[in-house]
């Protein structure tokens, strides 16, 4: 699916989406914690997917400069008109995917891909281009529902079904062991993996990688 067409459907979705609650406020918030406990008052940080740009509005005052990105215009103008009416110093919201960034000639410190990775179109590539944005010793961190872990009927039926009618993007269904081994062939070691779920476990783990 062209990258022209995702972002159409981001774009159509964006209001529905900033209205929508989150669905494990405990969860979001020990993944919110987990991720300024490993974020410096210097660091230069990335974010991926961001959305409207609830997380990024919560996490870019533990750091010195913070870029959110999206594919969605219309998402990034929402989380432009939130940081109006509440600043944050340091953070930016742009319009962009990940090769839009990539190349720049200043590390980042940390690059952060919550509820990104299942949407790329290509999973390899995007790690590795993650992985020459940062710093050497820098951190990937990610929060991925790796649908080849979860249930047959979810990724076998609902998915295609949801997607047939224009309500859901086209995702890849990989399983956590493919995502390790993914991130290992591209230069990260893995140095936590974590469910911040509340209540059963499910198939999106919390991971940190570092840059070798």
């Amino acid at each position: 699916m062209p990258t022209e067409r995702e972002a159409r459907f981001w774009n159509r979705t964006a209001r529905r989406y900033a209205r929508s609650d989150v669905t494990d406020p405990q969860g979001y918030a020990r993944t919110l914690a987990r991720t300024r406990a490993l974020l410096a008052p210097s660091d230069r940080v990335l974010e991926l997917g961001c959305g409207t740009g609830t997380t990024a509005l919560r996490l870019a005052d533990a750091v010195a400069d913070y870029l959110a990105t999206d594919i969605s215009t219309e998402m990034i103008a929402i989380a432009g008109t939130k940081l109006a009416v509440a600043p944050v110093p340091g953070l930016t919201f742009q319009a962009g995917t990940v090769e839009t960034f990539a190349g720049q000639q200043e590390a980042f410190n940390a690059v952060l891909g919550f509820n990104y990775l299942h949407l790329v179109r290509d999973l390899p590539q995007t790690l590795r281009h993650i992985h020459a944005m940062l710093a050497p010793g820098g951190l990937f961190i990610s929060k991925t529902p790796c649908l080849g872990d979860m249930n047959l009927l979810i990724r076998a039926l609902l998915i295609p079904a949801l997607r047939a009618i224009g309500k859901a993007p086209p995702v890849n269904a990989f399983r956590a062991a493919d995502l390790a081994r993914y991130l290992g062939a591209v230069g990260f070691d893995i140095i936590a993996t974590e469910d911040h779920a509340t209540g059963r476990p499910e198939a999106r783990p919390y991971i940190v990688a570092r840059r070798r």
